[in-house]
């Protein structure tokens, strides 16, 4: 497994670093100190399984790193790495694509379950969100109607049910394919499923559809 870790603080990375070991004892952690190095370091390494990218680091700001980043890597998933619990940050970079937002004052164990979770496909976001509703669009939380969906999530579900996937479904509503998995993981917790399918059918047993 091969895993590039960018931050500006040497501390951070030093015990990041330690800490990812426990993924693997093989692990190889590629380190940077800026946005501009994590690219040049993904260009030198055509094999990286994850990118771990602080949302402020010196030279570019954090949004702009992980557009380009993915836009020079479109293949190697980005975790964005943040001392900043906001709302807003975690919407803007899930938006752009990010699979995951990490807060620097998760757990050490909290960071290992979120990074094995996103390797295995999925999205991860800080139960804090989790907690609250699930995400803001355009700026504006969704208020719950009664079936316990949001109003976004209820527009994916009908999208699902039409069968279509996450990528034409994030076109139709102006979304992030990460920002998709995020409410389709709401979904699936509201419904207490494990599938679209499952999703699809539990809906219609609510007359939702």
């Amino acid at each position: 497994m091969k895993i590039l870790l960018a931050d500006d603080h040497a501390l951070f990375r030093e015990g990041t670093r330690y800490l990812l070991r426990q993924l693997d004892e093989a692990v190889q952690v590629l380190e940077a100190d800026s946005c501009r190095a994590a690219i040049d370091h993904a260009h030198a390494h055509d094999d990286i399984d994850l990118a771990l990218l602080d949302l402020h680091m010196p030279g570019m700001d954090g949004i702009d790193c992980v557009v380009q980043f993915q836009h020079a890597h479109p293949a190697v998933p980005v975790v964005v790495l943040s001392g900043s619990e906001s709302r807003l940050s975690v919407q803007a970079v899930l938006d752009v694509g990010a699979l995951g937002y990490i807060p620097k004052s998760s757990s050490s164990q909290v960071m290992l379950s979120a990074i094995r979770l996103i390797l295995s496909g999925g999205v991860y976001l800080p139960p804090l969100l989790l907690n609250q509703e699930t995400l803001l669009v355009d700026g504006v939380a969704d208020a719950p109607p009664p079936c316990c969906l949001t109003e976004r999530q209820m527009d994916v579900l009908r999208l699902l049910a039409a069968g279509k996937p996450n990528k034409l479904i994030a076109r139709e509503l102006g979304l992030g394919e990460g920002t998709i998995k995020v409410h389709l993981a709401g979904i699936f917790r509201a419904f207490a499923v494990n599938n679209r399918t499952e999703a699809v059918m539990a809906a219609q047993r609510r007359k939702l559809l």
